[in-house]
């Protein structure tokens, strides 16, 4: 059991993305000193933070240089070296421990793991080599998908495979890197749980979030999901299921797929604040970053209130000037800007929180406004 920090203490989040920004942001509310490691002196986190050690994830060096000078460690993202966080446990308090990065930094272990408690996952086998795939073609049939099992994000390092004719691609993923080969889920909504747990086993869970994507990145949350209550308590208890089996500290998002017949997989873990929670800043009584904060500081965990139904829409680098302009005829919509170096196409620059009274009235005040809709 850790002590609970107080103001003046410092709390050192590894990764300087958006994500980062937000805790760091969460953080210097309740009084507390940042700091950063991140390859980029001018990443988003840093911009927010007290300072930062400038080095590659991989440093080791840098890395015990930073869990020396913090009282608690945290992280933003999951591709960290586990066995590195292990050996910096020694030097300052890692709340979340470095187990729950190992099992959801390898998409093999994480869904071995997710069978092991019972929750329901899509059907799967490793895959290392063309013998082997077309084995497990045999076992799942088409269509499946080829995902990497690491390192893979918002579409990248994967492919789906329809026909025997997309076998090609699929040998050119395998000829690079460990792969996992997944059923098809015929989903009709894709869905979302932030769940966020202290030391003591207190949790606060976020009401479910509806996620529409386009071109494999989130496009649009929507809170409350537009589902049945009965599908509604499937997702949370898993969530709870999931969380008390992981004994986890922090936060954790849960992506599901819902069916027709209202059955949920489980898609995938993140051990940290997620894009579909970025609602909760504006709709929720605390948002996921102040409940992720309270979390590794060991304070108690409130329940969450939704103030209001909500829709969250991503800015990508694309949509960067359009969203500017679009501010002068928004002024109820709050729009979240990451100060990122660089608006690359289909990077995530930015978000817009519309707190509603109609959920379908707003989807299609998003739509008219064609930044959206363009390719």
């Amino acid at each position: 059991m850790y002590k609970a920090l107080k103001p003046g203490d410092t709390i050192g989040i590894i990764g300087g993305g958006q994500l980062g920004k937000m805790m760091a942001q969460s953080a210097k509310k309740m009084g507390f000193i940042v700091g950063i490691l991140d390859p980029n002196q001018n990443c988003p986190a840093a911009q927010v933070s007290d300072w930062i050690i400038c080095a590659e994830y991989a440093d080791k060096e840098a890395l015990r240089e930073f869990a020396r000078k913090v009282t608690v460690l945290t992280f933003e993202f999951e591709n960290i070296d586990a066995a590195a966080l292990r050996e910096m446990e020694d030097l300052s308090a890692i709340p979340q421990g470095s187990e729950v990065i190992s099992i959801t930094q390898d998409r093999i272990k994480e869904k071995r793991f997710l069978e092991s408690i019972g929750v329901s996952v899509a059907a799967f086998e490793l895959v290392e080599t063309t013998d082997q795939l077309t084995a497990a073609l045999e076992k799942i049939g088409y269509p499946c998908v080829l995902k990497t099992t690491r390192f893979g994000y918002d579409g990248k390092g994967q492919v789906v495979l329809k026909s025997e004719a997309d076998k090609e691609w699929a040998a050119a993923l395998i000829a690079e890197n460990s792969c996992i080969l997944e059923a098809w889920v015929p989903f009709s909504k894709e869905l979302s749980v932030m769940i966020v747990r202290n030391q003591r086993g207190e949790a606060t869970i976020f009401p479910v979030s509806e996620n529409i994507h386009v071109n494999n990145i989130l496009h649009e949350s929507i809170v409350p999901a537009r589902i049945s209550p009965i599908v509604s308590e499937k997702a949370l208890e898993a969530a709870q299921q999931i969380a008390d089996a992981l004994q986890l500290v922090g936060t954790l998002g849960i992506e599901f797929f819902l069916t027709k017949d209202d059955n949920i997989f489980i898609n995938e873990l993140a051990p940290r604040p997620h894009n579909s929670g970025h609602y909760t800043i504006e709709a929720v009584s605390l948002s996921q970053f102040d409940a992720h904060i309270r979390a590794v500081a060991g304070l108690p965990m409130p329940k969450p209130r939704l103030l209001s139904a909500v829709v969250m829409v991503n800015i990508l680098g694309q949509q960067m000037e359009d969203s500017l302009a679009l501010r002068e005829k928004k002024a109820e919509w709050s729009f979240h800007y990451y100060g990122k170096e660089g608006n690359y196409p289909n990077r995530k620059i930015g978000h817009i929180t519309i707190l509603t009274n109609d959920v379908e009235e707003t989807l299609k005040e998003i739509e008219d406004t064609g930044i959206w809709s363009k390719s």
